[in-house]
């Protein structure tokens, strides 16, 4: 009788790599808080920079070990410390070289910003993103789908109007939002239509691409079994399409915050996360500056993982079927 072979164990994240990335940010830590004890600017800021250096060359060194490996650690500490490690070797720079926070804010005071503001800056967020980015999001997407579906539909409209759809998808969004901001009026509705414009095109040539790339003979296949030309679609070019319309939005998921945001500049009624930003840089607020654009961040990077996350269970888990 053959002997059964065992499944190989997962590679386990070597213990050394942990051990340096902690180091490397304890001692990064330790910096700051001697920086922030000193009642004045050091004299010189080479031995402070060199110290940095070293440390994240140690933490370089722990990143590198600690992404060995399958396991659920070696995929989330390397990220996670290579962010604490910039954020510390930041705020250690800055405050050595004594940068004045009129220029580059340490991140200490864009997170005392943050918090001391939250309650504008939460405001603002939720003007910008729910209100302007998702709504505009969720128009663009669904007026995109549904000028796919005529496209692929009628050949005369693929003919004359996607390549005008290919045309418009690289108009500056700092080209565009100036333009509809004049025409519809300073209140959310233009900001929403940005939006809208800005995601649509990418979903239009995103789903009519996935549309007609249905396999050939999958379609014969389904003729042959007297298929409706219906259950086709649902189950032969709508499955194909799937990967590509959530590549389209993917992609409209970061530029909807980031086009709603541009909008604001051009002119808006006094709310938003752009709003915010132009009007601290005019006070030369930057901290708050910095502490917006950390939200925005925040919000769109969690918005991706959404529409990411979405993608995994009907696309990758549909697959698994």
């Amino acid at each position: 009788m053959g002997q059964t072979l065992a499944a190989p164990a997962p590679r386990r994240v070597p213990v050394l790599g942990p051990v340096l990335l902690a180091m490397g940010a304890l001692g990064l830590l330790v910096l700051c808080l001697l920086l922030a004890r000193l009642s004045a600017a050091p004299a010189s800021g080479l031995p402070w920079l060199l110290g940095v250096l070293a440390l994240l060359t140690l933490g370089g060194v722990g990143v590198r070990w600690s992404a060995q490996g399958e396991t659920r650690a070696a995929r989330v500490l390397p990220a996670l410390f290579t962010l604490l490690l910039a954020v510390l070797a930041a705020e250690a720079l800055l405050r050595a070289y004594a940068v004045p926070a009129g220029l580059i804010p340490a991140p200490s005071l864009v997170l005392q910003a943050l918090w001391n503001a939250r309650t504008v800056l939460l405001q603002d967020t939720l003007y910008t993103f729910g209100l302007e980015g998702l709504l505009g999001f969720l128009l663009g997407t669904v007026a995109g789908l549904l000028l796919a579906l005529l496209v692929v539909r009628f050949r005369f409209l693929e003919l004359g109007l996607l390549p005008y759809a290919a045309l418009f998808s690289s108009i500056p969004i700092v080209a565009l939002a100036p333009v509809v901001v004049k025409a519809v009026g300073l209140e959310w509705p233009s900001k929403t239509l940005v939006v809208a414009i800005t995601v649509l095109f990418p979903v239009v040539i995103g789903a009519v691409r996935g549309l007609q790339s249905a396999d050939r003979l999958h379609l014969d296949l389904m003729h042959t079994y007297a298929a409706t030309p219906g259950q086709s679609f649902r189950e032969v070019r709508v499955p194909g399409a799937l990967p590509f319309v959530f590549n389209a939005l993917k992609i409209g998921s970061t530029l909807a915050l980031i086009s709603a945001i541009v909008a604001e500049f051009f002119g808006t009624d006094g709310h938003g996360l752009g709003f915010r930003i132009q009007i601290e840089v005019g006070r030369f607020n930057l901290d708050i500056v910095w502490a917006a654009i950390v939200l925005s961040s925040i919000v769109g990077i969690a918005f991706f993982g959404l529409v990411n996350g979405l993608e995994r269970r009907f696309v990758v888990s549909g697959r698994n079927l």
